[in-house]
């Protein structure tokens, strides 16, 4: 015999509208793997005040049903920070990876790639809370998972700089005299 769905309780009140988690996106299939176009969605609902979506998003000059529009690459943008990886962003928005790669590297989504390079920032500073979190909580338990926690850490993170390293003749001190003072170098002149 089936089984059958318990009945929602006639006496539990019903949250508020305003108070209810608008999705991002609504998957309509009923497999989630078949969603993998743009109809298997719903139209994403965006805040205004999210500092993440304020990029100029590309626009097609002739878009067509299966371009990928600014509400899309807004929703991409926002999965790729929330997962820190491409494919699974890429997945929920139901676009492929190629046609996002395209997008990414076409003359006028400048933009578009800045704000994807921040979105994956986002995924690694997520990624050091979580080995914070194992550190301090777990220790070293599975030596190989931290491993590769700390290997991630250390190649996606190679442009930060350990603040006691910079010192006069470190690149990024003489960038910054350069910046305040627009001498560059040791110029004795």
């Amino acid at each position: 015999m089936p089984r059958k769905r318990p009945s929602p309780a006639a006496d539990t009140p019903a949250a508020p509208s305003s108070e209810r988690p608008r999705p991002l996106i609504v998957n309509t299939r009923a497999i989630p793997r078949q969603a993998t176009s743009a109809a298997a969605f719903t139209q994403p609902v965006f805040d205004d005040d999210d500092p993440l979506l304020d990029f100029l998003p590309y626009i097609h000059t002739a878009p067509r049903r299966n371009s990928i529009t600014p509400d899309v690459q807004r929703v991409f943008i926002r999965e790729l920070a929330a997962t820190g990886t491409v494919k699974a962003a890429a997945t929920r928005v139901g676009k492929s990876l190629e046609a996002l790669y395209k997008l990414r590297a076409r003359p006028g989504a400048a933009d578009f790639a800045r704000a994807w390079d921040e979105a994956l920032q986002w995924g690694v500073m997520r990624v050091e809370d979580c080995a914070m979190e194992r550190a301090l909580h777990d220790g070293a338990h599975n030596p190989r998972a931290n491993s590769m926690l700390c290997y991630v850490i250390s190649r996606r993170n190679q442009h930060m700089v350990d603040s006691r390293q910079v010192h006069p003749g470190h690149w990024l001190y003489e960038r910054i005299r350069y910046e305040l003072t627009g001498e560059w170098g040791d110029e004795e002149e």
